[in-house]
């Protein structure tokens, strides 16, 4: 009869999952074994090794099983043998019941400090947000003194908005660059003051659209541009 081939493992103690449910115990003869211990070739069950009042813990969550082994004062680790892939393969760990909890408890104050920390950033990041639309509009509102300040705060608001990838959150937009700024506010024009929209919809292709609206676009700019002026002479 063939003997297993003991397993090889760098973390210690190993038990195995068998492919096959039909092993026996070779000292006890107790069976079939869903877990067994390899000694000098032969199965032994879990009562046998000495290892029968671990739990096992499933691979999949790091941090927890890092820490189970670290708080159990006895463990070994689960493998399975992949016929496909001829090795054998990680399942998870055997631990002591209080370790785990131990761990566990230190993972939920973990967890709770890591929602805690995404809050506080969530808050900084809004109140950048904030701070940084105002910033954009002023700039708009600089540019164009006859943008109406509603309309000022709309367009930066939309241009900025996170992860949008529109012209607010470019490195130029992050700059406030004249360029960027600028274009935001044509884009934020084409869009509220022309039939832009309506012409994609019905099928102008977008570089057509653009020419048949641009005389629109730069009208609407120059009235803006010359708000000062008004203002100044006014």
């Amino acid at each position: 009869m063939t003997r297993l081939a003991t397993p090889r493992h760098h973390s210690g103690l190993l038990v195995v999952q068998p492919v096959r449910r039909d092993k026996r115990c070779a000292a006890c003869r107790r069976g079939p074994l869903s877990l067994l211990v390899l000694e000098d070739g032969a199965p032994r069950c879990l009562e046998c090794a000495d290892l029968a009042h671990l739990v096992f813990l499933p691979r999949g969550d790091t941090a927890l099983t890092r820490r189970s082994r670290e708080e159990s004062a006895l463990s070994a680790v689960v493998v399975r043998f992949n016929r496909r892939k001829a090795r054998y393969e990680r399942q998870g760990v055997l631990v002591e019941e209080a370790a785990l909890a131990q761990a566990e408890a230190r993972c939920l104050a973990d967890a709770e400090a890591r929602r805690r920390r995404r809050a506080r950033d969530a808050k900084r990041r809004a109140a950048a947000d904030i701070r940084f639309t105002e910033a954009f509009a002023a700039e708009i509102r600089r540019l164009f003194p006859g943008c109406p300040a509603e309309r000022a705060r709309a367009i930066a608001a939309h241009a900025s908005v996170r992860g949008s990838g529109r012209v607010g959150r470019t490195a130029a937009g992050r700059a406030l660059t004249e360029g960027a700024v600028i274009s935001a506010v044509v884009a934020g024009v084409r869009h509220v003051d022309t039939p832009y929209d309506q012409l994609l919809m019905s099928g102008v292709p977008r570089y057509e659209a653009r020419r048949r609206v641009a005389g629109t676009v730069e009208a609407v700019l120059r009235e803006w541009e010359a708000g000062a002026a008004v203002r100044l002479t006014g």
